[in-house]
């Protein structure tokens, strides 16, 4: 390409295309260069298993996406983009009961509790009420937030471990079970500083609206989000893997949505050594195997309920949840993994066959980990859905080495962009006053090892792409 362009964004997962938006929003020419044959990176949608049925090949539901507050900016149900809202958010079975429901509202859920419902309310209400403002100052660098009375009040709750928050706030053990599935998105231990964050914010996401997904799969939040971009004059590149620097198109400044070792293999004759070093240092905690199910009808949990949620938190008691991702960081392969589980067929017909339906679920592993957790997951399914097993009509794992081969981001399997401890959670992947910079003033990085972290919300690239604007001094 003989063309100069303002700006080459490397990548095209949800923080790309947001950088490439918010650049071209502001007139800038701009290329985005994708290795794979479509854009996406997280948010793709295949026929993994049979002809007709439709799977979210990594990220389904997108509690996230929805309440983003750069992407509900966009007119993105413009460019064919359409949420489904189920009616709950999610589903924590357990045995011989009743599961534990998360919906929208707050005093139905309270009934699910027993005697911690109300204490529930008390803790939750006043993020709920102010749900936009807390989002707004969470999915951000660390600065000056605009509301920093809201912020640290939910900071004294949110740096605590899991496990002893759960321990000091709660005393039943169905809400102790509901706390531990939304907590165990933080793929880390419930004994590490800040877990609590990641458990309330889940459980705050599903009382603003019930946790979505996007009709006909997630490819459509990329599709959506590609088309808005090339509206505004932005340009796509797909089938152009960069492996050197010399391969890169010439612009004036370059933004990397990949993960820092990518950065530092790329750029590594434009970077100093000390900072690559800290790049490839980065830490990126344990990884996921995957199975996608083609099966005969809807799954049949005990307890029926569990069709109304958009993602099945399967995994029992709170310390079976916590054993799971302690083993997952610690390098241990769990006989009873915490399965994350999500049947979009059951809101969507768009996903599979008349009559039939898709399944999707997938537990934590450690990072690189080679073990077949297929017996494993289907038990753990099997225990509170007799019967599954007998409706599978076909099946499609991944490892956490075909995550890598399917995204280079995902290194050992790792899809959430690295660890979010303390070492990291304010300080990706460097720390650097402004994030999203480098030493190299032309470069910057924007993918989901930057803040706030992983999740397709596209805030990574909206944040990353403030700062480029600032460099080329664009209001």
């Amino acid at each position: 390409m003989d063309k100069e362009y303002d700006v080459v964004v490397i990548g095209s997962g949800p923080n790309g295309l947001s950088a490439g938006i918010a650049l071209a929003e502001k007139g800038l020419q701009v290329l985005i260069v994708e290795g794979a044959e479509t854009v996406g990176g997280g948010t793709r949608t295949s026929e993994l298993t049979l002809p007709g049925f439709r799977h979210d090949v990594c990220s389904a539901v997108h509690p996230m996406g929805y309440l983003s507050p750069y992407l509900k900016t966009l007119p993105l149900e413009k460019f064919g983009l359409e949420w489904i809202v189920p009616n709950a958010s999610a589903a924590h079975p357990l045995d011989g009961e009743e599961a534990v429901l998360l919906y929208k509202s707050m005093e139905e859920t309270s009934l699910n509790l027993g005697v911690d419902g109300e204490q529930y309310k008390k803790i939750l209400a006043p993020f709920v009420s102010r749900a936009e403002d807390l989002l707004s100052d969470s999915l951000k660098p660390l600065g000056i937030p605009q509301n920093p009375w809201l912020l640290a009040r939910f900071g004294l709750k949110a740096l605590q471990p899991a496990t002893f928050y759960a321990r000091h706030a709660f005393s039943d053990p169905r809400m102790k079970a509901l706390f531990a599935g939304c907590t165990a998105h933080s793929v880390l231990p419930f004994d590490k500083f800040f877990t609590t964050a990641m458990g309330l914010m889940f459980l705050v996401t599903g009382h603003v609206e019930n946790w979505v997904i996007p009709k006909g799969g997630s490819q459509q939040i990329a599709n959506a989000l590609a088309g808005y971009f090339e509206s505004l004059g932005g340009e796509i590149q797909c089938s152009m893997r960069i492996n050197e620097w010399k391969e890169l198109p010439v612009a004036k400044r370059y933004v990397f949505d990949t993960d820092p070792v990518q950065l530092a293999n790329i750029a590594r004759e434009k970077l100093p050594p000390s900072y690559k070093n800290r790049l490839k240092n980065y830490q990126f905690g344990p990884g996921v195997f995957k199975i996608d199910y083609a099966l005969d009808g809807p799954i049949p949990w005990s307890d029926p309920r569990c069709l109304d949620a958009s993602t099945v938190h399967v995994g029992g008691t709170f310390a079976e949840v916590a054993a799971s991702e302690k083993d997952a960081w610690e390098g241990r392969v769990s006989d009873k993994p915490f399965v994350m589980l999500s049947q979009q067929s059951q809101f969507d017909p768009t996903r599979a066959p008349e009559g039939k339906h898709t399944g999707w679920a997938y537990c934590h592993v450690p990072n690189g980990s080679t073990v077949d957790m297929t017996d494993a997951i289907e038990n753990q399914i099997e225990r509170f859905a007799p019967g599954f097993k007998d409706i599978i009509l076909a099946k499609a794992t991944m490892t956490t080495q075909d995550f890598y081969q399917y995204n280079p981001n995902y290194l050992g399997g790792a899809i959430t962009g690295g660890a979010a401890d303390i070492f990291q959670l304010f300080t990706r992947p460097v720390a650097r006053i402004d994030p999203y910079s480098t030493p190299n003033p032309d470069l910057f990085i924007c993918s989901a090892s930057s803040p706030p972290g992983g999740g397709v919300h596209g805030m990574c690239g909206y944040h990353a792409a403030q700062s480029v604007l600032k460099s080329l001094k664009v209001t």
